[in-house]
């Protein structure tokens, strides 16, 4: 399998797992190989944002890992990948990876996307933010890391929060050069003016 083919997905306790199963899904419909580690928070999330079982999320992704499996293939550099998206990202997550707290097999994949200089997409859900946040996104960057909010884009008129959901996870998707088809851009699809 090529690494642009292969991405892996982290989901952790931070709101918004609509963007993670999304992530999911277009990847899929892009044709690539989705590798995907949940936090007991982003099950916990999943419970209180979704109608989905575990087993329900596990099988948007072809390969699934538990937490504590810091032996599996995505805690290594040999296994080769596009990146990794973490979708939703928890201020604690975000804070694991600026400082490589490795303490799960997420924080770990974010690790090791980050030190083989692959793409790591950060979609961190919190506002406000202090002081505390701004320095962990910082030192994120820094490291080669890509802080991405999902913020909602509204110049191409969104009728609905699936539109918002869909941009944005297409968008985060762009980052690691996987095209979404269909995704709507500014200046290649025609917007109506209101």
């Amino acid at each position: 399998m090529s690494e642009a083919r292969r991405l892996v997905v982290g989901i952790s306790g931070a709101t918004g797992i609509a963007y993670g199963v999304r992530v999911l899904e277009l990847a899929r419909k892009a044709g690539v190989e989705t590798h995907l580690v949940v936090t007991p928070a982003g099950q916990q999330t999943r419970a209180y944002e979704t109608g989905m079982s575990a087993a329900d999320l596990a099988a948007m992704a072809d390969v699934t890992y538990r937490p504590a499996d810091i032996g599996a293939a995505i805690a290594s550099g040999s296994f080769r990948t596009a990146g990794m998206i973490v979708a939703p990202c928890s201020i604690r997550t975000l804070s694991a990876v600026a400082y490589a707290n490795n303490d799960n097999l997420l924080t770990r994949a974010a690790d090791v996307t980050l030190k083989e200089r692959r793409r790591l997409v950060l979609m961190v859900r919190e506002t406000p933010l202090t002081m505390a946040h701004l320095r962990a996104m910082t030192a994120v960057t820094e490291t080669g890391g890509i802080v991405m909010p999902p913020v909602p884009a509204f110049y191409l008129n969104p009728e609905t929060v699936s539109d918002i959901v869909d941009h944005t996870a297409g968008r985060a998707l762009d980052l690691l050069g996987i095209d979404v088809p269909d995704l709507p851009r500014w200046g290649e699809t025609p917007t109506e003016r209101k």
